[in-house]
């Protein structure tokens, strides 16, 4: 396969705390860069990112978490959401932790691009420039589209009332 690209594929965690009329809520990030700085819609992200085929997926997603948040994962036990498919052929595997962090405290990473596009000028953006905890609803609308079926699941995940599993990746 000499000719052949990788398969891309990234690993994330989706942060949920239980609370009022809508059972729960999940924490997402705002895009950073100037793409996504003046949208709302369809411009949040699960905190995720890539991974080679060296590394393990729930390796990737804690490490990525740790650099969008800029804090380390909470203890916990980790809820398999599976896989899917985004409309840029990216493969991503989600998992989710019951834990409240304060969205306020995140320290997010940054990426370094050209901006503006070919001014030679290279700025420094950071990876998620805010935080905040979603009602399902509010997340549907705010997740790029290839996200919103990870909520789905967490939704059916806490309906059958199942317990978080004890280990990490299960």
């Amino acid at each position: 396969m000499p000719s052949q690209q990788r398969a891309r594929r990234s690993a994330g965690l989706l942060l949920f705390r239980r609370s009022g009329e809508a059972g729960f809520e999940v924490l997402i990030g705002h895009m950073g860069g100037p793409f996504w700085a003046r949208r709302e819609s369809a411009a949040w992200s699960i905190p995720k990112g890539e991974y080679g085929p060296g590394e393990e997926p729930a390796a990737a997603a804690r490490r990525e978490f740790a650099e969008e948040f800029g804090h380390p994962v909470p203890d916990g036990g980790w809820v398999a959401l599976g896989d899917a498919r985004q409309s840029g052929g990216k493969t991503v595997t989600v998992w989710a932790l019951e834990a409240d962090l304060d969205a306020a405290s995140a320290a997010p990473g940054t990426f370094t691009m050209e901006w503006p596009r070919g001014s030679g000028v290279l700025r420094e953006f950071p990876e998620v420039d805010r935080f905040a905890w979603c009602t399902p609803r509010e997340a549907a609308e705010r997740l790029v589209t290839g996200q919103r079926v990870f909520l789905d699941r967490l939704r059916e995940h806490l309906a059958d009332g199942r317990r978080t599993p004890a280990r990490e990746g299960s």
